[in-house]
């Protein structure tokens, strides 16, 4: 989205070395803001440069960067300080080998309401809270129609990244009806995430691409998902912040309908040629994943999933605010190509 805008206002983009957050402070590099990003170890300043860089931005003095962690409270009255707009995009990744599920859940949790308190008392006028279809889909009887934003995760039913994800977003609302003061909220649903990558750091998503071209993958197993482009998640955090209609509201984010896994491994086929010669475009019956299971801890998590419907709508986006995503085809292939050319296979 471009606003033309050479407003030179300040906007806080938390986690600046993750995948959508460094898509993101290109889009608002582009529309003429400036950028201030948080990063826990001010030594990756390089690496965000290097993804910015990849991405066609020369950002110099335009992007300051601040060491901030969402598990304290340490610079985040400064991170936010004189910022028109917060983009809290950072969060805790999945992890395989927590414990406590409590290990996800209170970071997450804990860190939007930190960014919360320091972006309402800093007078900032919106913040976009980055969340998750995670926080939409899970937990609910088979359906047909897609999901929409009036759901929610049936989080008794979630697993726990998912969990963390819906308990962080409800946390979060729950702080503005209760004392957002004039801050404004609205929330963006990413589905899987692909599109191009511009470092060795992206999306938990683009693992399935990478895992399927480098023939790691036996086969793809019976799941079903929506996909969109990193690209068009910036763009929808840009038109939610700027939007007046977006306040209150969350997005979900899709670039169409959802397809199988076997669709993703065709995908790639047909459009990377012999770059995609290690892909296995063969369905794995749901029997040998149970079995794999026992002691996977990653094939455990999509044990749920299986054969499930996962389909969602971007029609409130694309009606209220104008949004017009690519395709999931795109995206994927996208990602792809952007595998292969960083040698990141």
């Amino acid at each position: 989205m471009n606003t033309n805008s050479n407003n030179e206002q300040l906007v806080l983009v938390t986690g600046g070395g993750g995948f959508i957050a460094a898509h993101c402070i290109l889009q608002l590099l582009n529309a003429g803001y400036r950028v201030r990003t948080t990063l826990r170890d001010l030594s990756r300043e390089t690496a965000v440069r290097s993804m910015l860089h990849e991405g066609g931005v020369e950002a110099r003095e335009r992007l300051g960067f601040i060491q901030a962690d969402l598990s304290n409270d340490t610079n985040w009255d400064e991170a936010v300080k004189g910022c028109a707009y917060v983009m809290h995009v950072a969060s805790p990744t999945p992890k395989l080998d927590f414990k406590h599920e409590d290990e996800m859940i209170i970071p997450a949790r804990e860190g939007v309401l930190r960014v919360l308190r320091a972006s309402r008392d800093a007078g900032v006028s919106r913040m976009v809270l980055t969340s998750a279809i995670g926080a939409i889909v899970y937990g609910h009887p088979r359906q047909t129609k897609p999901y929409d934003e009036t759901v929610w995760t049936d989080t008794t039913h979630a697993p726990a990244y998912q969990k963390s994800k819906t308990l962080a977003e409800q946390a979060a609302w729950e702080f503005m009806a209760r004392e957002g003061g004039s801050l404004e909220l609205s929330v963006v649903n990413p589905a899987a995430v692909m599109g191009p990558v511009l470092g060795p750091d992206y999306s938990h998503s683009i693992y399935l691409i990478k895992n399927l071209l480098t023939g790691k993958m036996a086969g793809c197993p019976k799941i079903n998902a929506c996909f969109v482009d990193v690209r068009d998640v910036a763009d929808l955090h840009l038109r939610a912040m700027l939007d007046p209609k977006a306040k209150g509201e969350r997005f979900i984010a899709t670039g169409g309908e959802s397809i199988w896994l076997m669709e993703v491994a065709n995908i790639l086929k047909a459009n990377l040629g012999k770059a995609a010669h290690k892909v296995k475009a063969k369905q794995l019956p749901n029997i040998l994943l149970r079995i794999a299971a026992l002691k996977d801890p990653m094939v455990k998590s999509m044990i749920p999933l299986l054969g499930i419907p996962m389909n969602l709508t971007s029609a409130k986006a694309i009606n209220t605010l104008g949004w017009k995503p690519r395709s999931a085809e795109e995206a994927i292939v996208a990602a792809a190509e952007s595998l292969i050319r960083l040698n990141l296979l």
